[in-house]
């Protein structure tokens, strides 16, 4: 059974108040003199307004989003996983920026998609948004409670529109939204469905890492042969080179009704920005869009939430072997051409895969480039 509760990490750090508050003091003083802000204080949240009755929602960053920084030359979105802990996920990103050697020059952003709905019960600011946590959830385009013309993907539609107005970030190269796990799912998701990739000054490239699902572009499945054979599935973490003996065919709908539809497949039911296209242009935003796809080696166990629906398993048995049947099947019938690596030695864990060597310079592309 999957836990909603969050996990902060912040409340670690410091086990005297005084302590606490000199920090953040500290910290506040330097994220004004230009340095990033590396931890996931109240000094490093920002708030972003969605234009919904006053809606607003929260982010950390290392550096301000409303004043003009004409260092900043790349921005990475990181998106924080089912237990909705946006200041673990910054720590993460920052971790990486450092190894990369990225700090100085990008703005690193980690947006919390909170929600007090159900079995999440996160507390909520004046006007923050809850976004959804059953149902459709947030990871895959859910509304807000209470609004549902208004998605969470409308927030990081915001937070790049923030991102790409040139009288804030006027030498900014490059925009890489990335996520793990159900952060991988939203990436994934938002990918095909946003509406302002193409008419943005900025370019944006999307990381998706080691979901549980994907909307899968048609009705076909992985048949349950070759590397989506059960048994050689959790046998693959052996190697770290790319699987290629997917086979797919019709999938028995009496196996897992509904299989087909948002957010497992295309098909009816879609709601929020995945409703606002028809399936032809959703199909074409995925094969056109630059997108890299993040896969564990050792990712081949049902850990961190791992979904075992029987929608999510006529997927493949392991979130490896899912990933790369999908990427497969994009590539033979949509045509598209995503970038697939295997992280050596990784299993489902975010900081080994963001902060390993070669996957640096996916989320930091060089500047320049």
């Amino acid at each position: 059974m999957l836990a909603f509760n969050r996990r902060p990490i912040t409340r670690a750090f410091f086990l005297i108040p005084g302590f606490a508050l000199l920090a953040s003091c500290l910290a506040s003083l330097a994220h004004a003199a230009g340095e990033p802000c590396l931890r996931p204080l109240a000094s490093c949240e920002h708030w972003i307004d969605l234009g919904h009755a006053g809606a607003r929602s929260k982010l950390y960053a290392t550096y301000p989003l409303d004043r003009p920084d004409p260092r900043i030359r790349r921005a990475l979105i990181m998106v924080h996983g089912a237990l909705r802990n946006p200041d673990h996920y910054f720590a993460t990103a920052t971790s990486a920026g450092f190894l990369a050697g990225a700090l100085g020059d990008t703005e690193i952003i980690a947006p919390d998609f909170a929600s007090a709905e159900g079995e999440c019960q996160d507390k909520l600011a004046t006007r923050e948004v809850s976004w959804s946590c059953s149902g459709t959830p947030w990871q895959s385009g859910g509304t807000a409670a209470g609004d549902p013309s208004l998605s969470s993907f409308d927030f990081m539609d915001a937070i790049i529109e923030r991102l790409a107005d040139r009288r804030r970030f006027p030498n900014l190269e490059v925009i890489v939204v990335a996520g793990h796990s159900a952060g991988g799912q939203f990436v994934a998701r938002y990918e095909m469905t946003n509406q302002i990739h193409e008419r943005l000054a900025v370019p944006v490239r999307y990381v998706v890492a080691n979901p549980s699902s994907y909307a899968w572009p048609d009705a076909a499945r992985p048949s349950p042969t070759g590397g989506a054979e059960p048994a050689a599935a959790r046998e693959a973490w052996s190697s770290d080179k790319p699987g290629a003996d997917y086979a797919y065919g019709p999938f028995d709908d009496s196996k897992a009704p509904g299989f087909d539809r948002w957010p497992y497949g295309l098909e009816d039911r879609r709601v929020g920005a995945a409703a606002r296209l028809d399936v032809d242009q959703l199909r074409r935003n995925l094969a056109s869009r630059p997108t890299t796809y993040l896969l564990g080696q050792v990712d081949v166990l049902p850990l961190g939430g791992f979904d075992d629906s029987p929608k999510a398993m006529a997927q493949g048995p392991t979130r490896r072997a899912r990933g790369e049947a999908f990427v497969k099947r994009i590539e033979e019938t949509l045509g598209a051409k995503p970038e697939l690596m295997i992280v050596p030695e990784c299993g489902h864990n975010d900081r080994c895969i963001y902060t390993t060597e070669t996957v640096l310079p996916v989320i930091f592309p060089p500047a320049g480039r």
